[in-house]
This record gives structure tokens, C-alpha cells and sequence, in this order.
């Protein structure tokens, strides 16, 4: 269970005395192996402190590749795990660049150590007044961030866009319902309609229910992180729909549902690409395909089909197009020496780690099923393994 920090822990571990004891209990392993007895030289040294420097430290090496400027930052273990990675924050700060902006939830101040670095004014409120209190131990050198203690749903600024990101759990569990957001999302957007908003949520969101925003869904290194609502005030007009993909090597790209999306209906090409996920939650495959000259295996399926890759994307080469029968793939991958087995699957009801261990592949030279749906015919297509994506960023 993790740590319950309180103010007077973070009043002491940001002090003279604290820091100094931080950097003496950073000097220990902390491992699950050493941990019991790492945290029991920690409390003959530093008594009641030791639970509070132990779990920071902790957090602060955890938080090391989601948050790589944040080094003597402050965190609760929730706070740390709902923070927004550092390289989706600064790309929502560019959009929002110049403006005065108030985060209604700041929590540690994740969004607002990128704010302030292009924005005016920044206002940071919340409930919690431990968070509060770490934000403004992790925000001290930001002179044009103002923090409060605020409801959410009660207005307190004039003149600012509003931000907001909604706990995404209800009873335990996350939730893609609105209403059980932490604030409920349609009482934060009653609560601020007119202004100008952005909000995160879940990618899983029913987007169609927010006809007035666009809905940009952010992806990086190939992961899925996150949605934003922007209200119309802020979006590019004619836009409703944008996937944005960042990536460790700087060849970020968006593609928005102002792009062309016909494409055309044939046979499948050399290759299969997976569309980043980004572009799949945002409903933008067909977009995506007309730009990069690709086509569907099918039209109700995301797989896309062509003669060539886009830069920067994994594509599969297809070997062979085969019925989804195991006896069959058995003495195919057999024959070709399968040893490592990727299976990628869309459209059809399959575990692939079930399916691989009664494929049993066990030669040498990897291969990848690409099994999917082609009309009502269940299809595997065998192909060439791709390199994997670098992956560097979190």
C-alpha cells in the first residue's frame, strides 16, 4: 500500500533537513530484495521520516523517464502514476502558447511545468492540499504560476483557457463513462460553456457525444496515452477529429479528418501496416490510407494494405495468405523453421499467446501472423517480422 503523505511531510522534505536526508537515502539500493532491509537503517537514522523519504526516492527513480525534468520534484504515488508525460504536456502547451491558462486539476503540477514555459499567466487550483503543497515545492522557481485551493466546478478565473484532466476512476476501477469522471465531464463542461476548454480523457471515449470539440488523440512511441476535447474556441477550424504521434527520434506527425480519405478498393498488396493507435482511436485509418497511397484488407477492419511502407512504420512483407487452421499454420511455420512468433490480430476472437503455444514454434527464424477478418472469412496472412520501433520515451 502505498504512502500517505501528509503537509507536514512535505514541509520536511522540502527543508534544508530533508533534502539532505533524501540524498542519503538515495544512496541505497532499494530493491525488492533490499528494501526491507534498507528501510530499517532508514528508520534508526531518521525515525518517523523514513517511510516518507524511502517512497520518494522511489517515486522520484520511477518518475525519471515520464518526467526527466522533474528530478527533485515531490510526488504521491497516484499523482506520479496520473501525471501526464512530459513530452505530451509540452506538445499541449504549444497549442495553447501565449494564452493565460488555469489548470483546474494541477494535482503535482505536471501540465504546469510545461505552461509556464510558453504561457503568461498560469493558475494552478485543486482539492487535495498535499498535492497543492508539493506543486508549489515543485513549481518554485516558476514566478508566473499562481496556486489555489479550488473546486473544479466553480469558476474562480476570468480571461484564461481552462484545462482540466478528470480522475478516470469510479468504485476502484477505470471508468470510460463521462459522468463518473472525477469531475463528471458534462458538469465541467456546463460548468465553463462559452469559454474556452481543453479537457483530458480516456481514448475510449464515445467522442460522437461532443459534437462541438474536436477530439485529439495522442500516441507515443507507439502507445496510446491519451485523448483531449478542445473546445471549439481552441480547435482548427474544420476539424473534428486529430490523431497526433510523437516519437522518441523528433518525427512527430498529426493528421486530422480534414485530410482526403478515399481510397481505393483491391486485392492486398506486398505489405500490411498496422496504423499507429493514435490514428485507429481516432477514427482517421481511411485518412492515414489516402495519404500514404494504402488501401484496406477490409473496410470494417483497421489493417492497411500496399506496395509500400510510410517512413518510419512497421510493415509486414506478406509471404503467404493462409486459412485460420491450426493444423495447417503448424506444419507451415514447421516447415520454414518458425522459432519467435509475432501474432497480431484484428477482427476475429483469438488469444494470440494461446494460439502460439499450440502453434508451437520452435526452429530459429521469426515470422509474423497477421490474423484478421476479410469479409466473413476468418485469414491469416504470414509475414516477414519487422525491426520494432525504438521505444526510448515515455
Amino acid at each position: 500500500m502505498a504512502y500517505r503523505f501528509t503537509r507536514a511531510d512535505v514541509g520536511y522534505l522540502g527543508s534544508a533537513a530533508g533534502r539532505a536526508a533524501l540524498a542519503e537515502v538515495d544512496r541505497l539500493t532499494l530493491s525488492a530484495a533490499s528494501l526491507l532491509g534498507d528501510l530499517e537503517r532508514v528508520r534508526r537514522d531518521h525515525g518517523d521520516r523514513a517511510a516518507a523519504l524511502v517512497e520518494t526516492v522511489r517515486l522520484r527513480r520511477r518518475a525519471v523517464a515520464k518526467l526527466p525534468g522533474a528530478p527533485g520534484w515531490l510526488f504521491t504515488d497516484d499523482a506520479m502514476q496520473q501525471a501526464t508525460p512530459s513530452v505530451v504536456a509540452d506538445h499541449r502547451a504549444r497549442r495553447l502558447a501565449g494564452r493565460a491558462v488555469h489548470d483546474l486539476t494541477c494535482s503535482i503540477g505536471a501540465e504546469l511545468a510545461a505552461l509556464h514555459q510558453v504561457c503568461p499567466i498560469v493558475i494552478g487550483s485543486d482539492l487535495d492540499d498535499v498535492r497543492l503543497a508539493m506543486a508549489a515545492h515543485n513549481l518554485a522557481d516558476a514566478p508566473n504560476v499562481l496556486l489555489a485551493k479550488a473546486d473544479a466546478l466553480v469558476p474562480c478565473s476570468t480571461g484564461t483557457v481552462v484545462i482540466a484532466d478528470p480522475a478516470r476512476r469510479a468504485d476502484g476501477r477505470r471508468t470510460h463513462d463521462p459522468a463518473k469522471l472525477q469531475p463528471p465531464l458534462p458538469d465541467l463542461l456546463d460548468a465553463y460553456r462559452g469559454r474556452d476548454i481543453a479537457v483530458k480523457c480516456a481514448p475510449g471515449l464515445d467522442f460522437d457525444q461532443f459534437e462541438d470539440c474536436e477530439a485529439e488523440v495522442v500516441s507515443l512511441d507507439g502507445a496510446v496515452r491519451e485523448a483531449c476535447l478542445w473546445s471549439s474556441g481552441l480547435a482548427e477550424p474544420g476539424v473534428t477529429r486529430r490523431a497526433t504521434v510523437l516519437r522518441s527520434d523528433g518525427s512527430d506527425w498529426t493528421l486530422t479528418d480534414a485530410a482526403p480519405d478515399e481510397i481505393p478498393e483491391q486485392p492486398p498488396g506486398e505489405w500490411i501496416i498496422d496504423p499507429d493507435g493514435a490514428v485507429v482511436r481516432a477514427g482517421l485509418v481511411r485518412h492515414y490510407a489516402a495519404e500514404n497511397g494504402l488501401w484496406q484488407l477490409d473496410p470494417r477492419i483497421a489493417y492497411l494494405t500496399g506496395d509500400r511502407v510510410p517512413e518510419g512504420i512497421r510493415g509486414f512483407r506478406i509471404l503467404d495468405r493462409l486459412d485460420l487452421r491450426e493444423k495447417t499454420l503448424r506444419a507451415e511455420l514447421r516447415r520454414r523453421g518458425c522459432g519467435p512468433l509475432e501474432i497480431l490480430t484484428r477482427g476475429v476472437d483469438l488469444d494470440p499467446d494461446a494460439l502460439r503455444a499450440r502453434l508451437k514454434p520452435r526452429g530459429a527464424v521469426p515470422f509474423s501472423l497477421v490474423i484478421t477478418r476479410i469479409g466473413r472469412t476468418p485469414t491469416v496472412f504470414l509475414c516477414e517480422t519487422p525491426p520494432a520501433r525504438p521505444t526510448s520515451r515515455v
